[in-house]
């Protein structure tokens, strides 16, 4: 939740119930002083409108009692991912909304949902009143509030409020209309235009009885006074959904307004006022044939901000509360709506982009790199068959490294060539398979430049040594970039369909298949993609010093174009280039990031050059040439060196 939306939302409740003695809901707040050692929360919950119980001692935090009006739940959940092992005192606070049945933990800045949000029930427990406080201890809880007001600073053991119930209809209908309704302008997608009358989050449902004749059923939430049918959000039930249900015919629409209880702790994105759960009771649906049509009709989004279809998964880690993308299409109607098709039942609403980081210059970096990947697979075929070729005449030691380093450019420039129209044709199943194949051929040509780096070392400084075997080398390129590929592919959720969002034009996002934007897909990326480059850049740029201080003394070096031409090569194959994506920042980054496009994209193409230019330049000068910048025969002419000295 947004700092700014939580103190809307904390405002709003305490004007609207500043007049009443009891709280409707429950806003509890306080500081656990415990051991610092293995700490647990101890969950009991069942229906009824008792009340509940917050209790604390050195090594659990326990919630207790009857307040919801379905929900029943008994955990006993480590916290270790929280990060209170090593601290004595724990922040948390406790939300109760009697009219969603939704209870929330926050520990420490991090949300634990014990009861999900839910339609209307016909009775709520609300109406809370703070108990009889329990004994003083020396671990317990301290500081407690409600809506910031201290009851106590003493460390108590328990605090404990009894609840009174109330039929929900009614408990909605005084939240929305009732003397202590607020009037202000609250915070939209667009940061600027006022919504008057600030609800109360009354979850409004619909059933609908898919008959044995059922043919789809458009739905829209009960009449709302100030609310057109036009401007309301809609759900389209296709048939479908009555063939995946089993159990019932029965399927529940619930419309939740305006409900900040959803947010959960977007920085840069935010949830739209409107959220729509559905809901086969005792039936998990997923994979429809056909999907569902939710239309949302929204305030006017900017071009610069993104939008994208998103559905909460309640099924996973209870600690880790996400909106997904997965299973729904986003398909915008307008800058005022957007339609949603997902083949999956949960609750589901619109996620908007409200700090985009956007790529620029995108279409044109997207034509260089095209361009340079097509010329580059080309140039990397002819490059095989020239090598090929030459290895029948030469029996040099490189010519294995320089085919197994061409050979893997060819295919990491000719799947990312095809990267972008087969993300658009396949979709995420076929992305599955593509971005690992990327990633793999991304790292073998890594690998093959890390060889040609070692081969040229082992060559300039162990000329007395005996040259390693062109097994191990080929083993070694083609073995070691598949282990992290298969570990990643193993974990799962990291390879998959990428967008890349264009500055110009947020809402036409290039796709492409990669590693997922996703947390854990980041990780991977740093762990193999940036730390495999950094090495290899830097070692590349040592050898190239190297090499260069151990063989300027030879008079063809001191010929320019020799010097140029060999550094030069040299630098593509040990992947210098790559290090440009080290400096995309600051006042040349726009520069920068064309340069690394272009010598990148086009390194098949500069490799092709470099032996076409040596092999001329060996014809030209009678073999003097092509030996003087060869890794292949860098160890004779080492030993003529050290004769001449």
């Amino acid at each position: 939740m947004e700092p700014r939306l939580s103190v809307v939302f904390i405002l709003i409740i305490h004007l609207s119930t500043g007049s009443s003695e009891n709280d409707r809901d429950l806003n509890f707040c306080g500081t656990w002083r415990h051991d610092n050692g293995s700490l647990s929360l101890i969950v009991n919950l069942s229906t009824g409108c008792k009340g509940i119980s917050i209790s604390a001692n050195g090594s659990a935090l326990s919630i207790d009692g009857q307040i919801t009006a379905q929900c029943r739940r008994s955990d006993v959940i480590p916290l270790e991912l929280f990060g209170l092992d090593s601290e004595k005192e724990s922040d948390f606070c406790l939300y109760w909304e009697p009219l969603l049945d939704q209870l929330k933990l926050q520990v420490r800045g991090k949300n634990l949902t014990l009861c999900w949000p839910d339609r209307v029930q016909g009775s709520c427990c609300t109406d809370l009143s703070h108990g009889p406080n329990s004994a003083e201890a020396p671990y317990g809880i301290f500081n407690g509030k409600v809506k910031n007001d201290v009851i106590t600073h003493k460390i108590l053991t328990a605090y404990k409020f009894i609840g009174t119930s109330i039929n929900c209809k009614v408990l909605c209908d005084q939240a929305s209309h009732g003397p202590n309704q607020v009037n202000m302008r609250n915070d939209t997608v667009t940061r600027s235009q006022p919504v008057g009358n600030v609800e109360y989050p009354c979850a409004r449902s619909s059933e609908v009885d898919m008959k044995e004749d059922f043919r789809g059923y458009n739905v829209t939430p009960p009449a709302t006074k100030g609310v057109s049918a036009e401007s309301s959000t809609t759900v389209y039930i296709p048939p479908a959904l009555k063939q995946a249900a089993k159990k019932t015919s029965k399927v529940v629409c619930t419309f939740f307004k305006n409900n900040s209880l959803f947010q959960e702790g977007h920085k840069e994105a935010r949830i739209l006022h409107d959220v729509v759960g559905i809901t086969v009771e005792n039936e998990v649906i997923a994979d429809l044939s056909e999907p569902i049509k939710i239309g949302f009709h929204h305030d006017v989004i900017p071009k610069t901000h993104s939008r994208k279809c998103v559905s909460w998964d309640t099924k996973k880690d209870p600690l880790e509360v996400n909106w997904l993308v997965d299973g729904c299409e986003t398909q915008k109607k307008g800058e005022e709506h957007t339609e949603c098709l997902c083949n999956h039942l949960t609750y589901f609403t619109v996620l908007v982009q409200l700090e985009p980081r956007p790529v620029r210059h995108l279409l044109a970096l997207t034509a260089i790199t095209s361009l340079g990947c097509a010329v580059s697979v080309i140039s990397c075929v002819a490059l095989i068959i020239y090598i090929c070729r030459k290895s029948r005449r030469s029996k040099e030691q490189s010519t294995p490294i320089h085919l197994g380093l061409a050979v893997s450019l060819g295919f990491l420039n000719l799947l990312f060539f095809f990267t972008g129209v087969l993300a658009n044709v396949g979709g995420e199943s076929v992305c599955l398979w593509l971005g690992a194949g990327l990633h793999y051929t991304l790292l073998s040509s890594f690998t093959w430049m890390g060889i040609e780096v070692f081969h040229t070392f082992w060559l300039v400084y162990m000329v007395f040594s005996p040259s390693l075997k062109p097994y191990v080398w080929i083993l070694v390129g083609i073995g070691f970039p598949a282990v992290p590929v298969i570990i990643l592919a193993a974990v799962g959720d990291i390879y998959g369909l990428r967008e890349v969002v264009p500055s110009d034009d947020v809402s036409n996002p290039y796709l492409m298949c990669w590693m997922k934007n996703t947390h854990k897909a980041l990780l991977a990326h740093y762990f193999t993609n940036m730390t495999i480059l950094f090495i290899l850049v830097s070692s590349g740029i040592v050898m190239l010093l190297l090499v260069y201080r151990k063989i300027r003394i030879r008079d063809e070096w001191r010929q320019n174009r020799v010097a140029f031409l060999s550094i030069w090569g040299l630098s593509c194959l040990f992947g210098t280039t790559w290090g440009l994506t080290f400096l995309d920042f600051g006042p040349l980054a726009d520069f920068i990031l064309f340069l690394s496009c272009i010598l990148n994209s086009f390194q098949g193409f500069l490799l092709m050059l470099r032996f076409c230019m040596l092999d001329w330049m060996r014809k030209q000068a009678g073999g003097s040439a092509l030996a003087s910048t060869s890794t292949g025969s860098t160890r004779q002419h080492m030993l003529k060196a050290q004769e001449k000295s």
